[in-house]
Order: C-alpha cells, then structure tokens, then sequence
C-alpha cells in the first residue's frame, strides 16, 4: 500500500483551524463526505468518534491516526490534516496533537486497515517527512510531503 493509492490532493488541508478533538474530527468527516457522496458526514464522524472512544489514536510525537470503518464505503480514503495549532488529543505521550492523518475503510476489509495504519505510522516517524509537513503552508505542500 502507498499512501498516493489512498489519499487525494484535495484530501489534504494545512493549517486548519479547530480547538478540540471533536471539532478536528467534524473537520475531517466533513472532508470525507466530499468524496464519499453515499454516507452523511453524521455517519462518519460517528464512525471516528466511536473509535476514539475506545482510547486515544494519538500516537505520540504531535501525531494522530484517527481511523473508522464504514458499510457501504467502496474502497479506503485518507484525510490528512495539520492545525494551525496543536489541540489536546489525549495522545500516549500526553502531548499535544497537530497532524491528522485520518484513515477510513470498509467494513468488510477491516482486516486489512491495520497494515495500512502501520504503513502511515512508519512513513509519519520519519522526521523529515514529519519536518515538511508542520513547515507546509499550503495544501499542495502538506500533500507533496506525505506523498
């Protein structure tokens, strides 16, 4: 899996304003439902929420993986979004979160999501990925340095 399968440009927005978890995940959900016209942007976030409530995606290091899965969803989309600054996010580490790489699968493929969360969290403890994507200041950088 590479991340250019699963991610589009206009999925990857830089310097997003939100002050709380929940506002960064409607966000992220309301990026989603651009492209998965057939599921409300209540339904994914619901999926993202529901996720969260099992214990914190933040994974350390200003970083989040926030993920969900959902019926009726054809095939995985990422999200990527940074915040004009970091939130809290009950993170591992207890630091705060600014680097949002959000992942969302189908139901019937569950099973596989968890290779591709693994592919992102090795690709996002790289510190010069890391290091160009706090430093983008548009969408198109944010993109180019995950990508």
């Amino acid at each position: 899996m590479e991340i250019k399968d699963i991610l589009h440009p206009d999925c990857t927005i830089c310097a997003v304003q939100g002050a709380s978890k929940k506002r960064i995940l409607e966000r992220i959900s309301d990026i989603a439902n651009q492209h998965i016209l057939e599921i409300d942007q209540a339904t994914i976030l619901s999926s993202l929420m529901c996720r969260e409530k099992m214990g914190s995606t933040g994974i350390g290091n200003g970083i989040a993986l926030p993920h969900g899965r959902l019926e009726n969803l054809e095939e995985v989309i990422a999200i990527v979004v940074t915040s004009e600054t970091p939130i809290d996010y009950e993170a591992i580490d207890n630091s705060p979160v600014d680097v949002f790489f959000a992942i969302l699968v189908p139901t019937d493929k569950a099973s596989e999501h968890l290779g591709t969360l693994s592919a992102i969290a090795a690709k996002l403890t790289n510190k010069e990925t890391l290091k160009k994507m706090r430093a983008a200041t548009t969408d198109e950088e944010l993109f180019k340095a995950i990508v």
